[in-house]
């Protein structure tokens, strides 16, 4: 394999790697703010379980974060 080959591939590992932690903090500040979240909604206003629309929400964010950690998204450069 050539020089130019070579870091390219390292190139690509470590863009990998970034993206990764990059979805593991953003996985972990979402289960932390849901734990709250749900903590508040039981304990103050148990008849409305506003805590859904959040967790869809930012859920449905973190989807696409996957797909894009995951590398999903090299079609589109």
């Amino acid at each position: 394999m050539s020089e130019s080959g070579f870091s390219r591939d390292r190139q690509e590992a470590h863009e990998s790697r970034q993206r990764l932690r990059g979805f593991a903090a953003h996985l972990a500040g979402y289960f932390l703010a849901m734990i709250v979240l749900v903590g508040v909604n039981f304990l103050f206003f148990r008849d409305n379980p506003w805590f859904v629309l959040p967790m869809v929400g930012w859920g449905s964010a973190l989807a696409v974060h996957a797909a894009y950690a995951m590398g999903l998204f090299k079609v589109f450069r």
